[in-house]
């Protein structure tokens, strides 16, 4: 007789949602390496000079893929053409939203909000609810009925990652919501993290974003070709396989309603080109920890922080490997985690809220 395992409820409106309120565990203080405050202002600091030379490399090099794919429209030659220039799309486009999301990536204001609307264009990502999707997120991060960004429940929604290689699950969720906001009307559970004073951003943003599908449509019906919809919208889909790659190492296999990133979030150590395409985010556990420092100081974050956390996965592979073991175990014990050893410079793991009340019990006596 097989055994049928109790899914919890991963909704921001279900029982889980308050049974976390009640925890102790919303909006919680987390677990912070202790770092001097002089090193972490210069840590902190802002720059315009390394976001504007990789922006310029993307867009550059999108030019370049794109004409190649282009002149290889017709043969065979255009599946590698077109793979690569969609990885190039998708993978930098779902990593530039996100550090521009934090505002972090430039010192000038206005440079952060031009180019994450842009990556948030590119990955189909609603820019306003997205960015108070992921504030939420970090405040949140994988409390389960809290964090609206958790890729999938335990035990695993196998179908859902094997959709999200193509981006099939969560692609036509967000046209629908772009659909949705277009005629002034939102998801209850977006309700719960969108300040009521954005709804009208929202929903410009989504108009914005139905204009341009419906000139690309347009563009495809007057050419009698797909030809302009596998330069933008669709390389979302074709080009999803690295975002979804590098997406499934941040948390998963790891725990579940703790107070400290060091137990559910992973640093990996990636190559240049991968660390170019992520914008340094394998530094995953830093930047939780500390999410207003830019991309281009978590290398030296690391480093700083590397006496107080686990070891680092010593590669991409390493990590899918132990990302993928560990959600086959859970598939029969929703609760295995992956817990990796301090070394003996570290303070002990926080595990929940209860300890605040042990450490106030302990200064008290």
């Amino acid at each position: 007789m097989a055994i049928v395992v109790q899914r919890r409820d991963y909704s921001l409106k279900g029982p889980e949602s308050k049974r976390a309120d009640e925890k102790g565990l919303a909006s919680a203080q987390w677990h912070a390496t202790p770092i001097p405050r002089a090193k972490m202002k210069e840590l902190m600091k802002r720059k315009d000079g390394p976001a504007i030379r990789d922006t310029l490399i993307w867009f550059i090099g999108l030019i370049v893929l794109g004409y190649l794919a282009y002149l290889s429209w017709g043969t065979w030659w255009a599946v590698p053409a077109f793979f690569l220039y969609g990885t190039l799309y998708a993978s930098p486009g779902d990593s530039r939203w996100h550090e521009c999301g934090h505002g972090t990536a430039f010192k000038t204001p206005w440079m952060n909000d031009v180019v994450y609307h842009i990556a948030s264009f590119c990955v189909l990502r609603s820019a306003t609810p997205w960015r108070w999707s992921h504030a939420r997120h970090h405040t949140d991060t994988i409390i389960v009925g809290r964090d609206p960004e958790i890729i999938t429940a335990r035990p695993p929604i196998w179908k859902i990652l094997y959709m999200q290689i193509f981006h099939l699950y969560g692609g036509p969720i967000e046209i629908k919501r772009f659909i949705l906001h277009t005629f002034g009307k939102l998801e209850e559970q977006e309700k719960e993290y969108i300040p009521a004073s954005e709804y009208s951003k929202v929903f410009r943003e989504a108009r914005i974003y139905m204009l341009i599908f419906l000139a690309v449509i347009a563009a495809c019906i007057f050419t009698g070709s797909i030809l302009p919809a596998m330069f933008t919208i669709l390389p979302t889909f074709y080009g999803f396989l690295l975002v979804l790659t590098f997406g499934v190492t941040q948390h998963l296999g790891l725990y579940e309603d703790v107070l400290d990133h060091r137990l559910n979030t992973r640093t990996i150590y990636m190559n240049r080109v991968f660390r170019f395409l992520y914008w340094n985010m394998n530094y995953h556990t830093e930047h939780h920890m500390f999410p207003m420092v830019p991309f281009h100081a978590l290398p030296k974050l690391h480093e700083e922080m590397k006496h107080d956390c686990p070891e680092a996965r010593p590669s991409l592979w390493a990590a899918l490997r132990e990302v993928i073991g560990a959600l086959r175990k859970q598939k029969h014990d929703p609760a295995y985690v992956v817990v990796k050893p301090l070394p003996s410079t570290a303070l002990p793991y926080r595990y929940g809220p209860d300890e605040d009340e042990l450490e106030l019990t302990r200064s008290e006596a």
